[in-house]
């Protein structure tokens, strides 16, 4: 499956496509194809994007993106070196225009929907897994009966979305080239203050029109976004280095105010930052 800066197009006369990626990291930049892809991911962690959501992966997860919604995953190659992911790409026409308008399959229109958004599956993780175990051994016809049981696990399992907002239209190539500048430059320097001024010329873009362009784009001001970002990383450093305390994980992920970090993440996680340590 061939990647374009932000466009995956099917191979050739293929319905259905089974990909396993092993790499030091997954590829990191924003993209979108008009597949839906279903991902297991055996190794690596990091940090997900979806449409206007950010979120943490980690091993054994189950994920669910719809076609056309633009989504990165940004791998932590210091938690994990190595990050391996097997995945099922095919969209709602891979096996004819009305297959999955069939009475038969009626239930595979909550799968469709919910996909929209993204989703990470909750339940009937190990019965998924051990579907994901088959493929590599499975023909074309095997596959697809495969794709078949994991979707129906999938609209049984309890998920939770990966994005609340995703913008309708397709992205063209300069404009996923734009948005994924934004992002990456977000996620890199997430722990230094960032202007409007800067991250406007990191989109190539007046601070007017860049405010518009990613508020339109994404349902959020670039400000909430880069909290969000700044809030996940607390997370993982709340949770794997206990021995830092919150003021000093504050300061690591650019809160200049433990007053203003406390209330964020409160905001965002629905508990205080030491209530969260304590859970996990």
């Amino acid at each position: 499956m061939k990647v374009l800066p932000f466009k995956i197009p099917k191979p050739r006369n293929e319905a259905l496509v089974y990909q396993v990626d092993r790499e030091e990291a997954f590829y990191d930049q924003l993209h979108q194809h008009g597949e839906i892809q279903i991902s297991y991911i055996p190794q690596g962690e990091g940090t997900l994007i979806v449409g206007d959501s950010i979120n943490e992966y980690k091993a054994h997860d189950i994920l669910v993106i719809g076609g056309f919604v633009p989504h990165v995953f940004k791998s932590d190659t210091v938690a994990s070196p190595r990050s391996e992911m097997h995945t099922l790409f095919f969209d709602l026409h891979s096996f004819g225009k009305d297959f999955f308008e069939i009475a038969d399959l009626s239930l595979t229109k909550e799968f469709f929907k919910k996909s929209e958004l993204g989703m990470r599956v909750l339940s009937n993780t190990q019965q998924i897994i051990g579907e994901f175990h088959k493929l590599a051994s499975q023909n074309k016809v095997e596959q697809i009966a495969t794709l078949l049981t994991i979707i129906s696990l999938v609209t049984k399992s309890k998920t939770a979305s990966l994005s609340s907002f995703v913008y309708k239209k397709s992205f063209s190539d300069d404009e996923g080239k734009r948005m994924n500048n934004v992002y990456k430059y977000a996620m890199e320097q997430y722990s230094e203050p960032i202007s409007l001024e800067e991250i406007s010329t990191v989109a190539n873009m007046s601070r007017n029109a860049f405010c518009r362009y990613f508020k339109k784009r994404t349902n959020k001001t670039f400000f909430q976004f880069l909290i969000e970002i700044r809030i996940e990383n607390a997370c993982k450093l709340i949770v794997n280095k206990p021995e830092l305390s919150i003021s000093l994980v504050s300061e690591e992920c650019g809160f200049n105010n433990i007053a203003n970090f406390n209330r964020k993440f409160k905001e965002l996680k629905g508990c205080s930052p030491t209530q969260y340590r304590t859970r996990f």
